[in-house]
């Protein structure tokens, strides 16, 4: 499953990490890929929307 989200905490290589961590807890083959100049985070993986929205909300970075 594809997925897009607007992540407004999202501002360095550091947060792109941490999140590419909490995505790849839920499913270790996900893939993530960040635009911080947009701050527009590009996530595909088997996890549910729900599921990985509840983790970046967990992990520090809501996502819109």
């Amino acid at each position: 499953m594809s997925m897009q989200f607007t992540v407004p905490d999202m501002c360095c290589n550091g947060c792109v990490k941490s999140i590419t961590k909490i995505v790849q807890s839920l499913d270790s083959d996900a893939k993530v890929e960040a635009d911080l100049s947009i701050k527009k985070l590009s996530i595909e993986t088997q996890a549910s929307k729900d599921k990985v929205v509840a983790a970046l909300e967990k992990g520090g970075f809501p996502p819109e």
